[in-house]
């Protein structure tokens, strides 16, 4: 069940939201739970019962690695969330591997990916973590735990959420209107960042594909790549935190407009902040981090960037990202940095190799991500023609929209409006807000289905 579908916002939602506040509170984490497993049921009726016994594990681990402090309980967890993941995820990719080592055809097995494993599998690791180094207390009440792993807004594509978190609100939390409001107000801009810009941004990319591509439509898919993955990912992100709000969650940024970064460094501090996170602190540092030799200190960050780019898929274009990350921080780190200031240059320099990493990161097929490539750098026809010009006149107003919701400026002037007490601001922001809803809602009901892409890790 999506979030942007018509099920998802004219049944589930209202159903959830009425059940929840006419029920007594000490009944309500029951209320998410039953709606979060008919929420995965719905999507992944297969799976179900898989999620429910990796989350009776992990809570059993949690137990004992409490009581215990055993290294070895903590590291038979880790290895099992890792067996499953690995299992659903990376067989047929690994098979794949070595039967193309001995020039025979692999054999492919028929395993579904359990929708969101990547990210319930990252939450469970980061819990057993936290509780054998003692940085949180274990979860005693197992449907409370189930609770945390199952809640909807978060399960299927993130963002990764810690228990630390939010083990206070799972037991106690306070919803109240003005956080209703503010969720509605974060879930609305969410809905519209997927289905009018990133969706907009998809169908463009498949008709400049489909064209006579000239050398600007190749720099044009390139830019569409870019807004599409963000403001898919990014409008997610807004929905899950504006649903959270909903029930008195407060999960934690997972975007920072990243587009405006001047470094790569810098847009990896803001882009899809819960997995770079999960990575520094839970790979990262415990590898010794910066504080060790600049050798090690290279491996470091390159057994992150690797595990990165497979985290993402069991395809070589993942892999291929992650390496090209590695090598763009480590030039960084030993000699562009000193240049790297923030002002144009470096604000350009960022988003064309942000650009071109959209490219790989898009392209599963390694043979056309290279023909793609080649298309971008070389110019082997037309520098542009008529059918790229009319797809920029048709699509120059998106493209504007695309721009201005990537960066923070309309949010920071509308900021100085509401410390101003501008009367009209108020009214015109539900006039905009609802505006936003009717166009979102009328472009889900014409358009045709388009799921998110963080949905297939």
């Amino acid at each position: 069940m999506l979030f942007s579908s018509i099920s998802f916002l004219f049944f589930f939602l209202p159903c959830l939201i009425l059940c929840y506040f006419l029920i007594p509170k000490k009944a309500r984490n029951y209320v998410l739970l039953i709606f979060s497993l008919f929420f995965y049921y719905f999507g992944e009726k297969n799976y179900l019962f898989l999620l429910l016994f990796i989350c009776f594990l992990n809570y059993l681990f949690g137990i004992i690695i409490a009581k215990q402090n055993n290294k070895k309980w903590f590291i038979l967890g880790i290895v099992i969330n890792l067996g499953f993941l690995i299992y659903y995820k990376y067989t047929n990719f690994f098979i794949n591997i070595a039967f193309s080592l001995f020039n025979q055809n692999p054999l492919i097995f028929n395993i579904i990916l359990p929708l969101g494993i990547s990210f319930f599998t990252f939450q469970n690791i980061s819990y057993l973590c936290d509780v054998f180094q003692r940085k949180v207390s274990c979860q005693k009440n197992f449907f409370t735990y189930l609770m945390y792993i199952t809640f909807f807004p978060q399960l299927i594509a993130g963002p990764i959420v810690r228990y630390s978190d939010i083990n206070k609100d799972l037991s106690d939390r306070k919803e109240n209107i003005n956080t209703f409001s503010e969720g509605i107000t974060r879930f609305i801009i969410g809905l519209a960042k997927k289905v009018i810009l990133a969706d907009g941004m998809y169908f463009l990319s498949s008709k400049l594909l489909a064209s006579n591509m000239s050398f600007l439509s190749y720099w044009l898919v390139a830019i569409c790549f870019m807004f599409q993955i963000y403001y898919d990912f990014s409008g997610y992100s807004d929905m899950a935190i504006g649903l959270g709000k909903f029930f008195g969650f407060n999960f934690k940024e997972n975007f920072n407009y990243p587009f405006i970064a001047t470094s790569i460094t810098d847009f990896w501090r803001r882009w899809h902040i819960s997995l770079s996170s999960f990575f520094k602190d839970y790979i990262y540092i415990p590898l010794g981090g910066n504080r060790t030799t600049k050798l090690k200190n290279i491996r470091n960050i390159f057994i992150v960037w690797l595990l990165t780019g497979i985290w993402h898929g069991a395809s070589w274009n993942f892999i291929l990202w992650g390496i090209y990350f590695f090598v763009l921080l480590i030039l960084e780190k030993l000699f562009l940095n000193k240049y790297l200031k923030n002002g144009p240059i470096s604000h350009l320099y960022t988003l064309l190799f942000v650009c071109i990493s959209f490219v790989i990161f898009s392209f599963t097929n390694i043979d056309e991500l290279f023909l793609f490539l080649k298309g971008m750098f070389t110019i082997t026809g037309d520098l542009i023609n008529t059918e790229t010009i009319y797809y920029l006149k048709n699509y120059g107003v998106l493209f504007l929209f695309c721009l201005i919701g990537s960066g923070p400026t309309l949010k920071n002037y509308l900021k100085k409006l509401q410390k101003g007490k501008v009367k009209w601001l108020n009214g015109l922001t539900i006039f905009w807000l609802l505006g936003l809803f009717l166009i979102s809602i009328t472009k889900i009901i014409s358009s045709t289905f388009q799921p998110f892409i963080y949905f297939r890790f």
